[in-house]
């Protein structure tokens, strides 16, 4: 009799020690999950960028040197009515096709109709677009079209999930 009590106490011993462990291990990684939350910087909040010829070409402008931003800028502000009024049409055709969507009652050949304007307007400015940078890139130093050709820069992950 002595022995089985003597091995219980044991085997209690150990759930014991092995309970408390286990209790200290979900209480640390809730504790970091906690604190990691509150030292993590604040996400910045989500902003629309604008979309404009002008805004386009400033985020194409940033990464080249200045005097290949400045020829860039130049050749915008010489086709820059062609290039506003394309992408005005192209954010008024974006517009018909929420309006489209939001519609009551659903109407799928309004919505359709909308996404031609959509895709009729978009060559218009993309190739407005597209002759602005091949005029500015003639005229760039070599470094200025090889930057270019690196546009869109890498996006940092902004998932948080």
């Amino acid at each position: 009799m002595t022995m089985t009590l003597e091995f219980q106490d044991r085997s209690t011993r150990w759930w014991l020690i092995g309970s408390l462990a286990l209790n200290l291990l979900f209480i640390g990684t809730v504790g970091a999950l906690a604190l990691r939350h509150a030292l993590a910087p604040p996400q910045p909040a989500a902003t629309e960028r604008p979309r404009t010829a002008a805004a386009r070409i400033e985020r194409l402008a940033a990464p080249l040197p200045a005097a290949d931003a400045e020829k860039l800028r130049a050749a915008l502000r010489a086709r820059e009515a062609a290039a506003e009024g394309g992408r005005e049409g192209l954010n008024r055709a974006f517009e018909r096709v929420q309006a489209a969507m939001r519609a009551e009652p659903f109407d799928a050949a309004q919505l359709r109709a909308a996404f031609g304007e959509v895709r009729a307007a978009r060559p218009v400015y993309e190739q407005t677009m597209q002759d602005i940078i091949a005029s500015a890139a003639g005229d760039m130093s070599r470094e200025g079209p090889t930057r270019l050709s690196e546009w869109p820069s890498p996006r940092t992950n902004t998932n948080t999930r």
